[in-house]
């Protein structure tokens, strides 16, 4: 166990040593942390649909009728009507023919990458894509080659660069989850025809958030489903509930059902969890202004940070960077937030590069103006305190 214990020193020393938090309420605007209330920004549930009454009772029926657990495979005896369902209500909404859920985006991300390409094959990788996407990547045996992040000219020279006796596959975050900005899907898009590649987009962070619908970044750009082979999603986020899939044509689909290992050797997610989804979908699908105010409440809380003086990167996602760089001077910031009542983590390598760690801030459509000012204001005792600003 010496190893152990010397490696979580350095871990310590160098600020990058993580310890879990309990919470004990919602994932709402204000939680329970360690036994005290502070507002929460750290949290995923973008559009409060987490404890949203209906999505709750949704859930409940389910328990009602179908009990607490799935106790099989899909193939086996896993696969209840909700499964269907709600199978069939993903697809429609990504405007795609068919979808499949798995127990959650990173599973869906394995499947995917693990099963669709291999030797032979080359995938193209932004390089700030998640964790899950370079996992994947390293099980697939195809050849990866890693593009500058959102660098389109980078892309297409290592498109040129690189031959490729198989498929090429180009794969990107739509919202990257760290940064808070968006993938130039319509560029991304025509360099894949013109180089005949797959497009494979991780909508994580954009499905429920972005769009005329809510349906993630080509609904946002106004991009044909068909133009993107593989449409991954999660249900733990904006939809409120757990779980991923992965949407696209009834052939890929089919050949995951019967090839993806995290698919066909997984127990099938519970029946209220698919319940919930299906309720938030509809949700998000007929309450747009969620999804206005949402956008309202992150223009408000950027614009207050750079009025303050702080290094807020780009974007327009509910996900707010500041970016702080050295480790512990970031774990420190933290803290002091938590000392005024704001949760917000500390992120750092190997999340993030090194020198960039940071405080991210994500915010829900049930946060008020009251919780955007008492967050500044947070920000602007501890960066004062700090002398991170002046």
């Amino acid at each position: 166990m010496k190893r152990f214990q010397d490696k979580l020193s350095q871990l310590k020393e160098a600020g990058l040593h993580r310890r879990l938090r309990t919470m004990s309420s919602a994932s709402a605007p204000r939680v329970q942390v360690d036994g005290r209330w502070l507002v929460m920004c750290a949290a995923n549930n973008y559009l409060g649909l987490v404890d949203d009454e209906r999505v709750r009772a949704a859930a409940v029926d389910a328990i009602v009728r179908y009990g607490t657990g799935s106790s099989g495979s899909r193939l086996i005896t896993g696969t209840t009507d909700l499964h269907v369902r709600l199978e069939a209500a993903i697809a429609a909404f990504k405007q795609t023919e068919a979808a499949l859920v798995f127990n959650n985006g990173y599973m869906a991300n394995m499947a995917a990458l693990s099963s669709l390409v291999g030797t032979g094959d080359v995938i193209f990788s932004d390089e700030l894509n998640h964790a899950s996407i370079i996992d994947g990547c390293r099980q697939s045996k195809a050849s990866v080659v890693v593009y500058r992040h959102n660098d389109m000219n980078d892309l297409r020279r290592k498109l040129e660069d690189t031959p490729a006796s198989g498929q090429r596959l180009i794969v990107t975050d739509g919202v990257f989850s760290m940064d808070g900005d968006l993938a130039n899907l319509p560029a991304i898009v025509d360099v894949a025809d013109t180089y005949e590649a797959w497009v494979m987009v991780d909508d994580a962070h954009a499905t429920g958030v972005f769009g005329q619908h809510g349906g993630g970044t080509a609904d946002y750009y106004g991009i044909q489903a068909e133009r993107i082979a593989i449409q991954v999603g999660t249900l733990s986020k904006a939809i409120g509930s757990e779980g991923g899939f992965i949407a696209g044509s009834r052939v890929l689909i089919d050949y995951l059902v019967n090839c993806a290992r995290p698919f066909v050797f997984s127990t099938a997610l519970s029946p209220p969890v698919l319940a919930a989804a299906m309720r938030a979908i509809e949700i998000i699908q007929t309450e747009g202004a969620r999804r206005d105010h949402l956008h309202a409440l992150t223009k408000r809380l950027r614009r207050g940070l750079l009025d303050a003086g702080f290094e807020v990167l780009p974007g327009t996602a509910p996900i707010i960077p500041i970016i702080l760089g050295d480790p512990l001077h970031t774990l420190e910031f933290s803290r002091r937030l938590e000392e005024n009542g704001v949760f917000a983590t500390a992120i750092r390598p190997p999340t993030v590069p090194p020198g960039t760690s940071r405080i991210r801030f994500t915010l829900m459509a049930t946060h008020t103006d009251d919780d955007i000012e008492h967050i500044i204001q947070a920000c602007i005792a501890a960066g004062r305190g700090l002398g991170v600003i002046s």
